[in-house]
């Protein structure tokens, strides 16, 4: 049976909060992309999303919390990663923090790691669904592993179908990219995942982004493979092939499908998601996207595109 879509409202709230409760999963909407709920104290639930996904128990989740102290029970900062979450939380923003001692979320969330993905998110819906829950929630991007990450409740249940108990619908997501996902550890920032808020707004206040120190997954987002329709996708496209279906970007682009005919990287960034799941569909052959430049969300939008394109 297919999961109940239902609008946000006070009592879709409560409901959503014993669901999670009860260890079951909840999608919930956040003004990044959609989230795949689950109860992170509780290792089934935690198991469950793993299970919903069909995705890696090596790639580790980002636990929503509704403040900073909340946040500050579950890991430890130093002063940059106090710095940046005074800048950016709420927000599009993960750090990546040394686990406490006695933190309580499932080491199943964490991959194994010493380090715990944090977050709390701007929109009002997911700030009232943490604090009704009353404990951290795992939330990864409701969709299948590897493949779009859903703006909408409908890419959630067209992706999840009945995996879900509720999907929480609050219209879709403003930012429409994952969060920047920034670890801190010996008093040095590494960029490992660029996102909603760009790393040049990010150097701008603590100065220049470390690389990550090894190619191991040490954060959400960073396989090879990921973001990926059904369809082959092709980059820096100048027109469409026989059957391709062309993504356009920019004022020159021919007419059809554009990320942003006005050439803006923040519209860019919303249409991204939503209109890869539009145009994968089995008439088209491909997708062919048209050239974003690499500079401000241009990064995280080219990241996810090269990510769909390794398939």
């Amino acid at each position: 049976m297919p999961a109940l879509i239902e609008p946000v409202s006070d009592t879709a709230i409560a409901r959503a909060a014993a669901l999670l409760r009860d260890g079951r999963l909840v999608a919930f909407p956040t003004e990044t992309v959609y989230g795949l709920g689950g109860d992170a104290t509780n290792d089934r639930a935690v198991a469950a999303i793993f299970e919903a996904k069909g995705r890696p128990a090596f790639n580790p989740l980002i636990c929503h919390v509704p403040d900073i102290e909340a946040a500050g029970t579950l890991v430890t900062f130093d002063p940059i990663a106090e710095r940046l979450a005074a800048l950016y939380w709420p927000g599009a923003l993960t750090l990546v923090l040394p686990r406490r001692t006695g933190c309580p979320v499932s080491l199943l969330a964490s991959a194994g790691l010493d380090t715990l993905a944090v977050r709390i998110p701007e929109r009002p819906a997911a700030l009232a669904l943490l604090r009704a829950v009353g404990r951290p929630v795992a939330g990864p991007s409701a969709n299948p592993s590897g493949r779009i990450s859903p703006t909408t409740a409908r890419h959630v249940a067209d992706g999840l179908g009945d995996k879900v108990a509720m999907i929480l619908d609050d219209g879709p997501c403003p930012v429409g990219i994952e969060s920047t996902v920034i670890g801190v550890t010996e008093g040095k920032a590494y960029l490992l995942r660029p996102g909603g808020i760009t790393a040049e707004a990010v150097e701008a206040e603590i100065g220049p982004l470390h690389a990550p120190i090894s190619d191991a997954v040490q954060a959400p987002g960073m396989l090879q493979s990921h973001y990926a329709p059904d369809r082959p996708v092709r980059l820096n496209a100048s027109d469409a092939r026989p059957g391709e279906a062309l993504l356009g970007f920019g004022p020159d682009a021919p007419p059809g499908p554009n990320l942003s005919p006005s050439g803006d990287l923040v519209e860019a960034a919303a249409n991204l998601f939503a209109l890869l799941h539009e145009l994968d569909r089995p008439e088209h052959a491909g997708i062919a996207v048209m050239p974003v430049p690499e500079t401000g969300l241009g990064r995280a939008i080219n990241d996810r595109l090269r990510r769909a394109a390794a398939c």
